[in-house]
């Protein structure tokens, strides 16, 4: 071994040992490694920051914009309640979640897809009073076996599909990956769905900001228009459709005549609804019914404007106290829109700008996000959380699938590049409207991006100090007496090893080479080899930190360490037994 491969060697060791320790966050670990690099020489400082441009942080990117426009549309909540509206059993639940999840993850990013589900699989788990526990670590394995069916399903298949390519000239296309991956992702999902036992239930192990200060019984203010689906229907229909989880607790008619909301009462066009519920479930009965949110300038229409909201108690020299609404004329003089008023133990029936503030009330306030910390100030109101509401504005549903089925076609018939496709995707995204250019940046993982730039520069030191043809010669005295399965599948399980202690991209980064050679020197094609890095790096279910879908549902599911492995390790075991001979299958050696 040479001065410079042991370097390399022992930098990417330290490394691995501080993201195991966990006391620095991954990416300033992996930033300190790269200069490492450059200062112990085994990386050229011309070539330092050359993992910025590579496409592999493009597409990470690109996606991560992809799936928060797809979140925000709220595209996947109205197909479950369209299609599964009735699932009663936590297995059932378990079986149509990890199923989306898993065929989502296979064309957006998977932990963006993951992130798509989880507040659905939260709110199914409240519903059937069980801990999110049993369905969200399930949910992240699933999202690992999606990304292995197709090119830019998760970032290893993009890094050895481009390594094949240095290699041969020609890189692994969009659905090369497809008939391994969708096997191992049948066999996985049946697996998760009916082992999902083995895991303990687990409660969240940290109160959650917004679960703290929850409020229950806001009521806000809509009107039914022409265009609604459920005038002529009944209040009953309504709440179904919203989940049963708001209730109408007023209705007045055009005329301003009063009725009792009764479940048989019949919706007329421009009858004036009270509603009591959450914010969230507010969101879904507005959404449902395509109701109008009223206030004292009208209806409002806020599908262009960027807005924010905030809940706030109103304090003891408050100058709203014993005000309302509309003599307040808030939208008028401040822009700011009154949403919803909640009052410990009272139900409103009401219209909301008919409604006198008091003391302790809380509030739901929307408008120039810029401009509620100053006015709340004025109030004497004390903010409670600012929130991600959709109430009052128009959800892009079909642009965002639209879009991204252009880019899809657009790479599995060649015409685009991966990079090109989603990055045009995730600016059309934006030009949409689909997502408001502020929230661009909140989508983008920032630490996940800057990790995988400064890994690249030292994960290729690997390969040209010449680390790499060591490994591959030691391996392959190791495999010299084994068959051909046993071969690929020392080379699967070494990936499978290392990914619980580097990301699943710098895995690849480092084995993909090392495969490559190993395979070259006993006298086999590469594919099958880089296939084996692929899925193995794509499948770490033992830890929470080899991937970050693992960490994502570590805290919603307040999972410990060693829980990951009770369900994982059997898992694993289970992709290597299928995976091995169906690359075999697929992908001859000879």
């Amino acid at each position: 071994m040479t001065l410079p491969q042991g370097l390399s060697f022992a930098i990417i060791a330290l490394m691995m040992a501080a993201f195991i320790w966990g006391r620095f966050r991954y990416d300033l670990v992996a930033c300190v490694a790269l200069l490492a690099a450059v200062a112990v020489g085994i990386v050229k400082p011309a070539e330092a920051f050359k993992g910025f441009a590579d496409d592999i942080v493009i597409i990470v990117g690109a996606a991560l914009v992809v799936s928060g426009a797809i979140a925000r549309s709220g595209v996947m909540e109205a197909a479950i309640q369209r299609f599964a509206p009735n699932l009663s059993t936590p297995r059932l639940q378990l079986l149509v979640l990890v199923l989306i999840v898993t065929v989502l993850s296979a064309f957006v990013k998977n932990v963006g897809a993951l992130a798509i589900m989880m507040p659905i699989a939260i709110q199914m788990a409240r519903r059937s009073s069980v801990s999110p526990s049993l369905f969200l670590m399930p949910m992240s394995f699933g999202s690992l076996l999606g990304g292995l069916m197709t090119q830019i399903g998760t970032s290893p298949n993009v890094i050895v599909s481009r390594v094949r390519g240095e290699m041969t000239g020609q890189p692994f296309t969009m659905f090369d990956f497809t008939p391994v991956g969708a096997a191992l992702a049948l066999v996985g999902v049946v697996f998760l769905v009916f082992c999902y036992r083995l895991l303990p239930e687990r409660q969240s192990g940290e109160a959650d900001m917004e679960e703290a200060i929850e409020i229950k019984n806001y009521t806000t203010e809509a009107r039914v228009p022409k265009d609604s689906p459920f005038v002529d229907k009944t209040v009953k229909e309504l709440e179904t459709a919203a989940e049963g989880e708001a209730m109408v607790t007023a209705i007045v008619g055009a005329t301003g005549r009063r009725r009792t909301p009764f479940p048989g009462a019949v919706l007329a066009v421009d009858d004036v609804l009270m509603v009591e519920g959450d914010p969230k479930a507010l969101d879904r009965i507005v959404s449902a019914g395509k109701l109008k949110l009223t206030s004292d300038k009208g209806d409002l229409d806020k599908s262009e404007i960027e807005l924010g909201a905030v809940e706030a108690i109103v304090g003891t020299r408050s100058g709203l106290i014993g005000m309302t609404a509309q003599r307040l004329s808030l939208a008028r003089r401040t822009g700011m829109t009154l949403l919803a008023v909640s009052r410990r133990g009272k139900r409103f029936e009401e219209r909301l700008h008919e409604i006198t503030i008091a003391e302790g009330d809380v509030i739901l306030l929307q408008g120039d996000r810029n401009r509620l910390p100053e006015l709340l100030r004025d109030w004497d109101c004390l903010p409670l959380a600012e929130r991600e509401l959709n109430l009052g504005i128009t959800r892009r549903k079909l642009a965002p699938v639209a879009i991204l089925a252009v880019a899809m076609a657009a790479t599995a018939s060649g015409w685009a590049p991966v990079p090109l496709a989603f990055f045009a995707a995730a600016a059309l995204m934006v030009l949409s409207g689909a997502l408001p250019p502020r929230d661009v940046y909140h989508q983008l993982d920032a630490p996940i991006l800057v990790m995988l730039a400064a890994l690249i520069p030292v994960a290729d030191s690997v390969r040209s100090t010449g680390g790499a043809d060591l490994i591959a010669h030691g391996l392959s005295q190791l495999a010299v007496q084994l068959p051909p399965y046993g071969a690929l599948s020392l080379i699967l399980v070494a990936a499978m090893a290392v990914t619980p202690f580097l990301n699943n991209a710098a895995t690849v980064l480092v084995m993909a080479p090392i495969a490559a050679t190993f395979a070259s020197s006993l006298g086999y094609r590469p594919e099958a080899f880089l296939m084996a890095v692929a899925i193995g790096a794509g499948c770490d279910f033992l830890t929470p930190i080899g991937h970050q879908c693992n960490t994502l549902v570590m805290g919603p599911g307040g999972y410990r360490y060693g829980d990951y492995a009770r369900l994982g390790a059997p898992l694993s075991l289970l992709v290597v037994l299928v995976a091995t001979p169906l690359l075999l299958l697929v992908w001859p050696m000879k």
